[in-house]
């Protein structure tokens, strides 16, 4: 366990930052490893059939990630204040919290799987792929879960190593598991869809098994599991926080998804591969984000507040950095990058793919902001700000996407999102100014945050 409270504020962050970040990289690796070995040996068709879906299950299954990564923010509150009983207590509800959460997403998608494809408006051709990529794919949301929240715990209690070791092993079985499934046994988008599944529930049990070992403060009883009114409300306001702060942002992607889907093949897998670029851009900024989430829940916990402004003040430099250098890599290489990832040659593919990354990165740094932003004030238990900036970013996307995309066609989803997050940064940046952080009063945090 490592105590964020005490040390250096930036070598502490960046000490605990770095194995999430290799965690975070490994997580993408697989991912990106998936739409390599598809575009591969299956070709552009299977692509376009796992990019125009994927997003369907990414709402869903991080809508339990983001439950996960909030319920263990009262719980890094609890360790940074050594209040051991809530943090075993909360521990034990967020368990049964997430696995009822898990059982009623699986219900809900098994049953209106076919609706949910012609929501997407999924191509009649590649409806098939999709609809088989995602069965698996959610049928898996309880290892997801699973794993996230051992993850999310021993990161509240300051272990990010161990995260990291899992998700090595289930990453590069993974890689394994894709080349034989699609490539010798040419199970297509199933055998994708599958190999994830078993890599995920590889490193879930791993995790749990460690953290019950090493951990035994978190050894709960039934007594633990007995529903407390007041524990119930801190987690599930945290938990839902963060979950409907993530999946708000994934339902306006959704909802460009859909648009994007109805302009043809090449556009759809040209997206797809350029948002695979944007995302290990944008992972630096969340690693960040999820990093000073736990900093500072420890902090306020342990009642020091000058920490928490000083160490929003260095990670604010840190990654208005990384945001110039991911700049200048999008406008240099951008459609080899594309290539690599998805081992498309087609001239339309690349050139569309080109434009959105250019574009985008234009405004990277305010993508920072939000990220930044929105994790230090779930840390410090302001939930209902992240949630309004979230649903500003759905409806701009969704107004924008039905408004543009009919009178200018693949460029209405390029403008769509840099000019949601400068709608979305605004409430975050103007709760931020009101915090004692920049007034350095610290009987302020004696007062509840809204």
């Amino acid at each position: 366990m490592k105590d964020l409270t005490k040390g250096p504020i930036f070598k502490t962050i960046l000490i605990f930052a770095i194995p999430i970040f290799f965690g975070n990289l490994f997580q993408l690796f697989y991912s990106l490893t998936d739409t390599r070995i598809v575009g591969t040996y299956l070709g552009d068709a299977a692509l376009a059939a796992v990019g125009g879906s994927a997003i369907l299950c990414n709402l869903l299954i991080n809508f339990v990630n983001g439950m996960t990564l909030g319920f263990s923010v009262p719980m890094a509150r609890f360790y940074g204040g050594k209040q051991l009983e809530k943090l075993r207590k909360a521990f034990a509800l967020s368990v049964w919290m997430g696995l009822l959460l898990c059982t009623l997403i699986v219900t809900f998608s098994q049953i209106f799987m076919d609706e949910l494809m012609v929501f997407m408006k999924i191509e009649e051709s590649l409806r098939a792929d999709a609809k088989s990529y995602c069965v698996v794919l959610l049928c898996g949301v309880f290892f997801s879960f699973a794993y996230n929240l051992g993850a999310s715990v021993l990161r509240a209690l300051g272990n990010s190593v161990t995260p990291l070791l899992m998700l090595v092993c289930s990453s590069v079985l993974n890689v394994i598991l894709d080349i034989y499934f699609i490539g010798s046994l040419h199970l297509g988008v199933f055998g994708a869809a599958l190999a994830t599944v078993i890599a995920q529930a590889i490193s879930a049990m791993l995790c749990l098994i460690y953290l019950w070992k090493k951990y035994p403060l978190l050894h709960f009883t039934m007594e633990d599991l007995r529903p407390e009114p007041g524990m119930l409300k801190e987690l599930l306001a945290s938990g839902c926080s963060m979950a409907f702060m993530g999946s708000l942002v994934q339902t306006g992607t959704l909802v460009l998804q859909t648009s994007i889907n109805g302009l043809g093949q090449n556009i759809v897998v040209a997206h797809t591969s350029a948002r695979k670029v944007t995302e290990i851009f944008m992972m630096v900024f969340s690693i960040v984000g999820s990093a000073m989430c736990t900093f500072v829940g420890q902090n306020v916990g342990a009642g020091k507040y000058d920490r928490v402004r000083k160490g929003l003040l260095g990670a604010m430099a840190f990654e208005a950095c990384w945001a110039m250098i991911a700049v200048l890599i999008a406008f240099a290489a951008a459609p080899q990058l594309v290539t690599m990832i998805t081992g498309t040659r087609t001239e339309e593919v690349l050139e569309t793919a080109k434009v959105y990354l250019r574009f985008n990165a234009s405004f990277y740094t305010v993508v920072a902001g939000v990220t930044l932003f929105r994790n230090v004030l779930q840390g410090m238990g302001s939930h209902m700000v992240p949630i309004v900036s979230s649903s500003l970013e759905l409806v701009g996307k969704v107004v924008l996407a039905r408004l543009l995309v009919p009178l200018i066609g693949y460029w209405g989803v390029i403008l769509a999102e840099p000019v949601s997050w400068v709608i979305m940064v605004i409430p975050l940046a103007v709760q931020l100014w009101r915090s004692p952080y920049w007034k350095r009063d610290e009987s302020c945090f004696t007062r509840s945050i809204p």
